[in-house]
């Protein structure tokens, strides 16, 4: 199979395209199509990466229908047997790796739970002993596991741009302290019920960036996607070892690469060589079928 770096959807109105995901409008849903792109540093990476956005797609299945008793979410069918008939020219395109979804209004934050201090997280607790001004304990070492679990929001940026941490009473200033603390509530619900599942299968949760948006009654709704390797610090468990670098099922193994190389973290992205496109490839499809006990469907 040819790996999809973009949609071409003529006869669809496309609403929008992310880093990730082109978005078409169906009039009272939206159809999301997640393509093989990959995004490191909030740059897009110019070669796609094999079976990607299928992973992305029926992994956020998979977490959407186990979390759904905590929050309700925005999915409405990823069968392909159920899509408009617009739709049926594009299976090529479609099948196992979109999904036709409700239409929620978008909250302007980026929703992290923090298990471990890691990332962005353990550079702003070098600096400052705090993360989204939340004073931690002194003498941490990264990738430690965190007494609790944080709830570290960040902006919402466009293609191009970065994500910016920000501090919890600037999260309460930009959406209201009701909305902000149920935000919070639910994220480390959904990361507790998560990371105690993945345990029973050798994979450590880190982190994971979640959003949220309203529905026409004002009520809170899981969106876009959920726990994968995109959004996620995958670690197996068995060689889990905090103060040294983590072995990982997501993209921190490009991330890696492209530090390693001395990337500016600004575009052009550099030619990411086949021997790490094919890894990355290899350790999403794993990471799906280890959290699912699945084969993934290609």
């Amino acid at each position: 199979m040819k790996p999809l770096f973009q949609t071409d959807l003529p006869d669809l109105k496309l609403h929008s395209r992310g880093k990730v995901r082109d978005i078409y409008d169906l009039g009272d849903s939206f159809l999301i199509i997640s393509t093989d792109r990959l995004s490191a540093f909030d740059v897009v990476m110019n070669d796609p990466i094999p079976f990607k956005g299928i992973v992305l797609n029926q992994i956020t299945k998979f977490w959407l229908r186990f979390t759904s008793e905590i929050v309700e979410n925005h999915l409405i069918t990823d069968d392909f047997d159920h899509y408009p008939e617009l739709c049926r020219k594009y299976e090529e395109q479609l099948l196992h790796r979109s999904m036709i979804v409700r239409k929620v209004k978008i909250i302007p934050l980026e929703c992290i739970i923090r298990g471990y201090i890691s990332g962005s997280g353990w550079n702003d607790y070098k600096r400052t002993g705090r993360i989204c001004g939340i004073q931690l304990p002194d003498g941490l070492i990264e990738n430690s596991k965190l007494e609790n679990p944080l709830f570290t929001p960040s902006t919402k940026a466009e293609i191009g741009k970065h994500d910016e941490n920000i501090e919890i009473d600037k999260g309460r200033e930009l959406i209201g302290t009701e909305l902000f603390d149920q935000l919070a509530a639910v994220s480390k619900s959904i990361y507790a019920k998560c990371s105690e599942y993945s345990a029973t299968k050798g994979i450590i949760i880190a982190d994971t960036k979640l959003e949220f948006g309203l529905d026409e009654n004002g009520k809170l709704i899981l969106a876009d996607e959920v726990l994968t390797p995109d959004s996620s610090r995958f670690w197996p468990a068995d060689k889990y070892l905090p103060g040294s670098t983590q072995e990982s099922f997501d993209k921190q193994f490009v991330r890696d690469y492209l530090l390693n190389i001395g990337f500016n973290k600004q575009p052009p992205p550099p030619v990411i060589p086949a021997e790490i496109i094919q890894k990355t490839s290899e350790k999403y499809i794993r990471a799906f079928e280890i959290l699912t006990g699945e084969r993934l469907i290609k």
